[in-house]
């Protein structure tokens, strides 16, 4: 039998706590380590949605990317999330950027599905070990890699197209507006991130620096099916599933 400290031992051999930021949270953070594993549920983050998945299928840990307890907590109450996981004995382990960072974490992720070649990662102050990736691709217009990153991540694209031609282009899913000056430094054409500021798009299209916005869920949440398979390898017999979890945001254009 399997308990709940032998999955967070192996996340950590595969995605190291101690590589991430130093103002995250990751590794075991609500529930007993000793308690045996009976299914694994996987979700970006802990919502009421996630849980009541979790909770209809059985699992007894979750394991989520964004972590549930950020910052210092002074109550937990009936209707906070973490007491409801725990009032049923759910133990909830988060890797968020030290998955970020990881061999086959968020961003080897997205540079497989972008098939990018020659991906490295991207040397940045904020990081222990790089998190964003840069490499080569086939060359390919603003536009049409657009359409590209929208088929391959399900999601809406905001382009800040400098009209030309891409062939090195850089990947941070989530929040990666952080790493724009260390993904120019390393000579990419263009930058494809979940969130941008518009001061910095500016600043994009004024330096010629073509820009992706995909969404912080829509370049994070396909990723984690790579820890389902890696967590359903190495443990033999724990069914491990990914949870409903709708984006937090629709698109909405009225029709002229």
């Amino acid at each position: 039998m399997i308990n709940i400290k032998s999955v967070s031992e192996y996340l950590d051999s595969i995605a190291p706590y101690k590589t991430q930021c130093d103002w995250d949270n990751c590794g075991l953070l609500v529930g007993n380590a000793e308690n045996v594993v009976e299914k694994i549920g996987i979700c970006l983050d802990l919502t009421s949605e996630t849980l009541e998945d979790a909770i209809k299928n059985g699992c007894n840990l979750i394991i989520t990317h964004h972590p549930v307890i950020f910052s210092p907590k002074k109550t937990f109450l009936s209707g906070d999330l973490v007491y409801e996981a725990t009032v049923r004995n759910i133990s909830i382990i988060s890797a968020h950027t030290c998955f970020d960072c990881a061999e086959n974490g968020v961003n080897d992720f997205l540079c497989e599905a972008l098939e990018i070649k020659n991906a490295v990662g991207v040397e940045n102050d904020e990081c222990v070990v790089p998190m964003a990736r840069v490499g080569d691709v086939e060359e390919i217009s603003p536009v049409e890699l657009a359409k590209k990153i929208s088929r391959a991540l399900s999601a809406t694209v905001q382009l800040v197209d400098c009209k030309k031609p891409i062939k090195k282009l850089a990947v941070c899913g989530g929040s990666g507006m952080s790493f724009f000056e260390d993904v120019v430094a390393a000579g990419a054409d263009a930058y494809l991130t979940g969130e941008f500021k518009h001061h910095m798009l500016l600043e994009a299209k004024e330096r010629g620096v073509t820009v992706f916005v995909a969404g912080h869920f829509e370049t994070e949440n396909p990723s984690l099916m790579n820890i389902k398979k890696s967590l359903e390898s190495k443990f033999e017999g724990v069914e491990a599933i990914l949870l409903k979890q709708s984006p937090p945001v629709i698109f909405v254009k009225e029709e002229e």
